[in-house]
Protein backbone atom coordinates (compact mmCIF):
# COMPACT_ATOMS: atom_id res chain seq x y z
CA UNK A 1 0.00 0.00 0.00
CA UNK A 2 1.29 3.16 -1.05
CA UNK A 3 1.84 6.16 1.98
CA UNK A 4 1.55 9.23 0.93
CA UNK A 5 3.10 12.55 3.05
CA UNK A 6 -0.46 13.03 4.58
CA UNK A 7 -0.81 9.68 6.04
CA UNK A 8 3.11 9.92 7.40
CA UNK A 9 1.55 12.92 9.05
CA UNK A 10 -1.03 11.06 10.62
CA UNK A 11 1.02 8.23 11.49
CA UNK A 12 3.58 10.47 13.19
CA UNK A 13 0.96 12.08 14.86
CA UNK A 14 -0.94 9.25 16.50
CA UNK A 15 3.14 8.24 17.28
CA UNK A 16 4.03 10.90 19.22
CA UNK A 17 0.22 11.85 20.47
CA UNK A 18 -1.90 8.47 20.86
CA UNK A 19 -4.42 9.67 23.26
CA UNK A 20 -5.43 13.07 21.24
CA UNK A 21 -8.87 13.51 19.59
CA UNK A 22 -9.44 12.65 15.95
CA UNK A 23 -11.44 16.36 15.78
CA UNK A 24 -7.86 17.86 17.99
CA UNK A 25 -5.84 15.62 14.64
CA UNK A 26 -7.46 16.84 11.70
CA UNK A 27 -6.98 20.97 13.62
CA UNK A 28 -3.37 19.95 13.72
CA UNK A 29 -3.05 18.70 10.16
CA UNK A 30 -5.20 21.52 8.65
CA UNK A 31 -7.60 19.11 6.87
CA UNK A 32 -11.55 17.76 7.65
CA UNK A 33 -12.53 15.73 10.03
CA UNK A 34 -14.00 13.74 7.45
CA UNK A 35 -10.81 13.63 5.40
CA UNK A 36 -8.77 12.65 8.55
CA UNK A 37 -11.54 9.65 9.32
CA UNK A 38 -11.11 8.52 5.85
CA UNK A 39 -7.55 8.35 5.96
CA UNK A 40 -7.87 6.56 9.44
CA UNK A 41 -10.20 4.19 8.55
CA UNK A 42 -8.11 3.05 4.85
CA UNK A 43 -5.08 2.91 6.98
CA UNK A 44 -6.60 0.49 9.74
CA UNK A 45 -8.45 -1.58 6.60
CA UNK A 46 -5.02 -1.72 5.02
CA UNK A 47 -3.35 -3.06 7.80
CA UNK A 48 -1.05 0.23 8.71
CA UNK A 49 -2.38 0.82 11.61
CA UNK A 50 -3.16 -2.51 13.83
CA UNK A 51 -4.29 -1.43 16.90
CA UNK A 52 -4.50 1.74 19.49
CA UNK A 53 -4.04 -0.14 22.83
CA UNK A 54 -1.53 1.57 25.55
CA UNK A 55 2.02 0.38 25.61
CA UNK A 56 2.76 -1.59 28.82
CA UNK A 57 5.75 -1.69 30.80
CA UNK A 58 6.23 -5.21 31.91
CA UNK A 59 9.00 -4.11 34.49
CA UNK A 60 6.68 -1.65 35.84
CA UNK A 61 4.23 -4.79 36.04
CA UNK A 62 7.04 -6.42 38.54
CA UNK A 63 8.89 -8.59 35.44
CA UNK A 64 11.77 -6.85 34.51
CA UNK A 65 13.52 -9.59 33.17
CA UNK A 66 13.72 -9.86 29.47
CA UNK A 67 14.83 -12.81 27.80
CA UNK A 68 14.74 -14.16 24.24
CA UNK A 69 14.39 -17.91 24.36
CA UNK A 70 14.88 -19.89 21.21
CA UNK A 71 12.93 -23.08 20.87
CA UNK A 72 14.06 -26.15 18.45
CA UNK A 73 10.81 -27.99 17.24
CA UNK A 74 10.80 -31.62 16.67
CA UNK A 75 9.58 -31.95 13.09
CA UNK A 76 6.34 -31.26 12.46
CA UNK A 77 5.39 -30.63 15.62
CA UNK A 78 5.77 -26.13 15.14
CA UNK A 79 1.84 -25.09 14.93
CA UNK A 80 1.43 -27.27 18.20
CA UNK A 81 4.18 -25.76 20.10
CA UNK A 82 3.05 -22.20 18.84
CA UNK A 83 -0.07 -22.82 20.32
CA UNK A 84 1.24 -24.02 23.04
CA UNK A 85 3.43 -21.09 23.61
CA UNK A 86 0.13 -18.88 23.55
CA UNK A 87 -0.89 -20.18 27.07
CA UNK A 88 2.29 -19.23 28.92
CA UNK A 89 1.77 -15.68 29.98
CA UNK A 90 4.99 -14.43 30.84
CA UNK A 91 5.66 -15.26 27.04
CA UNK A 92 4.72 -11.53 24.92
CA UNK A 93 6.29 -12.17 21.37
CA UNK A 94 6.59 -15.40 19.59
CA UNK A 95 8.18 -15.71 15.73
CA UNK A 96 8.47 -18.95 13.77
CA UNK A 97 12.35 -17.99 12.38
CA UNK A 98 15.17 -19.17 10.28
CA UNK A 99 18.52 -20.03 11.51
CA UNK A 100 19.44 -21.80 14.59
CA UNK A 101 16.33 -22.47 16.09
CA UNK A 102 12.70 -22.52 15.05
CA UNK A 103 11.08 -20.08 17.41
CA UNK A 104 12.13 -17.13 19.13
CA UNK A 105 10.07 -16.05 21.78
CA UNK A 106 10.48 -12.81 24.44
CA UNK A 107 10.28 -14.20 27.85
CA UNK A 108 9.34 -11.62 30.83
CA UNK A 109 10.03 -13.12 34.10
CA UNK A 110 9.78 -11.20 37.54
CA UNK A 111 13.75 -12.64 38.33
CA UNK A 112 16.35 -15.03 37.35
CA UNK A 113 14.58 -18.23 39.57
CA UNK A 114 11.18 -16.96 37.42
CA UNK A 115 12.65 -17.20 34.46
CA UNK A 116 14.22 -20.85 34.75
CA UNK A 117 10.87 -21.82 36.16
CA UNK A 118 9.41 -20.28 32.50
CA UNK A 119 12.15 -21.78 30.60
CA UNK A 120 11.49 -25.50 32.44
CA UNK A 121 7.81 -25.04 31.69
CA UNK A 122 8.82 -24.58 27.76
CA UNK A 123 11.60 -27.24 27.90
CA UNK A 124 8.27 -29.64 29.32
CA UNK A 125 6.02 -28.54 26.19
CA UNK A 126 5.60 -31.81 23.61
CA UNK A 127 7.34 -31.31 20.49
CA UNK A 128 10.34 -29.24 21.95
CA UNK A 129 13.75 -30.40 21.75
CA UNK A 130 15.48 -28.08 23.40
CA UNK A 131 16.15 -24.28 24.29
CA UNK A 132 18.46 -21.65 24.44
CA UNK A 133 18.43 -18.68 26.08
CA UNK A 134 19.98 -14.96 25.83
CA UNK A 135 18.87 -12.20 29.02
CA UNK A 136 18.72 -8.71 27.67
CA UNK A 137 20.82 -6.53 29.89
CA UNK A 138 19.50 -3.21 29.15
CA UNK A 139 17.59 -1.85 26.15
CA UNK A 140 19.66 0.18 24.14
CA UNK A 141 16.95 1.37 21.13
CA UNK A 142 12.97 1.31 22.34
CA UNK A 143 10.48 -0.27 20.10
CA UNK A 144 9.94 2.54 18.10
CA UNK A 145 8.27 2.87 14.42
CA UNK A 146 8.63 7.02 13.94
CA UNK A 147 11.97 6.67 12.29
CA UNK A 148 10.60 4.57 9.89
CA UNK A 149 7.53 6.72 9.45
CA UNK A 150 9.62 9.95 8.58
CA UNK A 151 11.71 7.82 6.37
CA UNK A 152 8.73 6.29 4.21
CA UNK A 153 7.41 9.78 4.45
CA UNK A 154 10.79 11.33 3.07
CA UNK A 155 10.34 8.89 0.13
CA UNK A 156 6.35 9.86 -0.31
CA UNK A 157 7.66 13.57 -1.06
CA UNK A 158 10.35 12.27 -4.34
Amino acid sequence: MAVDELDTRILRLLLERPRTSVREYARLLGVARGTLQARLDRLERDGVITGTAPSLSPAALGHPVLAFVHIEVTQGHLDEVGEALAAVPEIVEAFSITGGGDLMTRVVARDNAHLEDVVQKLISLPGVVRTRSEVALRERVPHRLLPLVESIGRSARK
